[in-house]
């Protein structure tokens, strides 16, 4: 089933089989009755794309994007006297209109487009299926086409959203990227309360509600994102940890409260974070011992806690896991992965600095 646009000219059951016709049709040739009941149920499960470009899985810029973020318009506002339209936070950066160069005189809010982009929003992702699908009592018509019903789709939805917001992340736009990933957030638990904690839903919230914490600590709100962190790090907690992703992502997230402890002065907190990003990667590294990503994320939460262990002056802690770290990233590691070598080489110099002499902040290291 594909998502489809509201906006889409979709084929409706009277529109795709209209009785007239299908009678006409199976009067004149019998055979056609049983091709015209099926294509007419075919037809209703037929979802159109949609007409303005927009897809998860492309791109694509369409026209209720802004062209400096290149994803949905925020707040959108308009530039006077020239009439573009871009999100308030992308063009108060600008004296000059991005488009044709004009000088920018003042700046209005676009309510209506506004308005129009919310919609678009409210209704994207929506799927067209029959009724037979929904679980519910299946309903015929009187022309024996089955009744279309239009239904959200979260996940199909959220990866829309998720796009939006990381192209406003990408371009510092950050209270755009965090309204949208506040839609997609509200989205699953919507389905959580429906169907449980699945492990496919509270992989999805935790990486959003990671992504949310991301956009709160660019904007200076340490609080709500360590807020958004330990949501994150409460639904992963509640997946197996064979999979490396989710084990990332649930290390990085802990890493991440820990960064924030750490830059707050409250040295014990962050430890205990960073240690218990270092437990869940040492344990995740037991079942893939092999995985080069797996060998870097544990030296890297090596170097953190050792980091706070000499803050804390436990000198003798910090050296062994600053060699701990060296250790495991002098092995040759196994990686077609240029960059992904290149990243070890980075915290193996760091780790082997930090044993040396040298104090660097490791609360820098890539989580």
């Amino acid at each position: 089933m594909t998502s489809v646009c509201p906006f889409a000219k979709s084929a409706r059951p009277d529109e795709s089989c209209p009785r007239k016709q299908r009678e006409a049709a199976s009067k004149s040739c019998p055979e056609l009755e049983g091709k015209a009941k099926k294509d007419c149920t075919d037809s209703a499960t037929v979802s159109p794309k949609c007409p303005f470009g927009y897809d998860s899985q492309t791109f694509k810029i369409g026209p209720f994007s802004c062209v400096i973020c290149q994803a949905l318009l925020y707040e959108t506002s308009r530039c006077v006297p020239c009439t573009h339209v871009f999100c308030k936070a992308c063009i108060s950066r600008f004296k000059d209109c991005p488009l044709c160069g004009a000088d920018i005189e003042k700046i209005e809010a676009d309510e209506k487009l506004q308005k129009m982009v919310e919609q678009f929003i409210e209704g994207h992702a929506r799927i067209k299926r029959s009724l037979i699908d929904t679980g519910k009592e299946e309903v015929e018509l009187e022309n024996n086409c089955k009744e279309v019903v239009y239904e959200d789709v979260s996940l199909e939805r959220g990866s829309f959203l998720v796009q939006q917001a990381m192209r406003a992340f990408r371009a510092q736009n950050f209270e755009s990227a965090k309204s949208r990933l506040t839609m997609c957030a509200e989205d699953i638990r919507d389905q959580l309360e429906r169907m449980g904690n699945t492990p496919e839903l509270c992989s999805q919230l935790g990486a959003v509600l990671g992504m949310l914490g991301d956009c709160s600590r660019a904007m200076g709100d340490s609080s709500s994102a360590v807020n958004h962190f330990e949501e994150s790090v409460e639904f992963l907690m509640k997946l197996p940890i064979d999979d490396l992703e989710i084990t990332h992502t649930l290390s990085v997230s802990l890493n991440k409260i820990g960064d924030l402890k750490y830059y707050d002065g409250d040295l014990q907190a962050a430890r205990s974070y960073y240690f218990r990003s270092l437990n869940v990667r040492r344990d995740a590294m037991k079942l893939h011992p092999d995985s080069p990503s797996q060998i870097l994320d544990v030296a890297v939460s090596l170097a953190k806690v050792a980091d706070v262990d000499r803050t804390l002056q436990n000198e003798g802690e910090a050296i062994n896991g600053f060699k701990e770290g060296i250790k495991l990233l002098e092995l040759k590691l196994d990686s077609k992965d240029s960059a992904l070598d290149q990243r070890r080489i980075s915290v193996l110099e760091f780790l082997k600095s930090q044993a040396a002499e040298g104090k660097p902040d490791s609360a820098e290291i890539s989580s």
